[in-house]
């Protein structure tokens, strides 16, 4: 598979619940993210090629707020190594400059600092 990101993907120390915002169903959990894409593990195959709206959980002390609404674009799916779950690739569409601004606060307190050489 191809892989066409333009930023490095970041992977999260902690694992943020996203919801369908449709029905609040919980949908799986966050396991990187950057300002164009994410990566969401889940218990059910994800449906492709169409935009999901997504609600995830913030912690509110930190962002002065609970939740992050956006929608997302699913571009690939697949079976994860353990059978039980299954990981989808999104890009995130129409971020404005505030929810960019809190992805980026994101990645610079929960994801793994890369080693210097």
């Amino acid at each position: 598979m191809e892989d066409r990101r333009k930023l490095k993907r970041r992977y999260l120390m902690f694992y943020s619940r996203i919801f369908d915002r449709r029905n609040g169903a919980l949908i799986g959990y966050l396991s990187d993210i950057t300002t164009e894409g994410m990566m969401v593990i889940s218990e059910v195959p994800l449906e492709k090629d169409i935009v999901h709206r997504f609600r995830m959980d913030l912690p509110e002390d930190i962002f002065g707020k609970g939740h992050m609404d956006f929608e997302a674009l699913c571009v690939w799916n697949r079976q994860d190594v353990n059978p039980n779950f299954y990981i989808s690739g999104f890009e995130l569409k129409d971020l404005n400059d505030t929810d960019k601004n809190v992805i980026e606060r994101i990645i610079d307190s929960y994801g793994f600092r890369e080693r210097q050489i």
